[in-house]
């Protein structure tokens, strides 16, 4: 390689590292900032999901929220596939994420195809998908664990260290973000306000099976034209939802399609 090449990769190779760096930053940022007046905490926990896909060594991604109860709910996900599969988990008891929150410990499995005893009934359902690793960490602050997220991979292997040490650093910032977000909205409990969280996913699942059903898209389309649409008029993903769900506002203009992963 001559000289001027060898610079020229140089400069390329820094050029991405500058480029994830700012990203990396810019998700603590972003994650950090719960003292905006349109927070929305399903918004906020819809981002964590995507960042953890763009920046990790992950495929998919998704948070589970225990309910005043205790009961793990799913609010947020990256795709439709890996909701329905968080659904399946938690009707069943059976997976990671699942115990994840349960141990309040980072569970992890390099190889699904050999997790079949450990979780018998989530195991087919995620190598049917297409998941072949997974990496399962608490949304846990001190003694106190609010729920899980769970991170999906479409090849066998675990995170690299240094890519898990980022992860946990989003889930961590994340949690704090949503138990600070329910003391300044001076909720009566951590879990009340957790259960206006689950009260706002369940619209904006309306919303989503509304979209889909009268445009004619994917519930993933739908939902980003959710989220395209509160985002480029300053509203509320939860705003914007009940007036789908309440036929007060019409969504016609579809989102640009989404980037292919670097």
């Amino acid at each position: 390689m001559t000289d001027s090449a060898a610079q020229n990769a140089g400069g390329a190779t820094g050029g991405r590292n500058g480029g994830r760096e700012a990203a990396i930053i810019d998700a603590f940022v972003h994650l950090s900032d719960t003292l905006v007046a349109d927070y929305d905490v399903i918004e906020f926990l819809h981002f964590l999901t995507e960042r953890c896909v763009a920046l990790g060594d992950v495929d998919e991604a998704a948070v589970m929220l225990a309910s005043p109860s205790g009961r793990l709910q799913a609010v947020a996900s990256s795709s439709e596939r890996t909701r329905l599969l968080e659904l399946f988990e938690l009707q069943n008891q059976d997976g990671p994420c699942f115990d994840a929150y349960q141990r309040g410990e980072v569970v992890v499995s390099a190889d699904l195809t050999q997790e079949r005893t450990r979780w018998p009934t989530f195991t087919p359902e995620a190598l049917d998908v297409g998941f072949r690793a997974v990496l399962s960490i608490p949304l846990k602050l001190r003694q106190e664990i609010i729920g899980a997220l769970n991170l999906l991979r479409l090849e066998t292997g675990e995170v690299s260290h240094a890519d898990a040490l980022l992860l946990q650093a989003l889930t961590d910032i994340a949690t704090v973000g949503v138990l600070q977000e329910r003391l300044i909205s001076q909720s009566l409990s951590t879990a009340s306000g957790l259960q206006a969280a689950l009260t706002s996913r369940i619209r904006i699942e309306q919303a989503k099976g509304v979209l889909a059903e009268r445009l004619d898209v994917s519930v993933d389309e739908a939902f980003a034209m959710l989220r395209a649409f509160s985002r480029n008029n300053g509203l509320r993903l939860t705003e914007v939802a009940t007036a789908v769900v309440e036929r007060s506002l019409d969504i016609s203009d579809r989102p640009p399609p989404p980037q292919p992963r670097n």
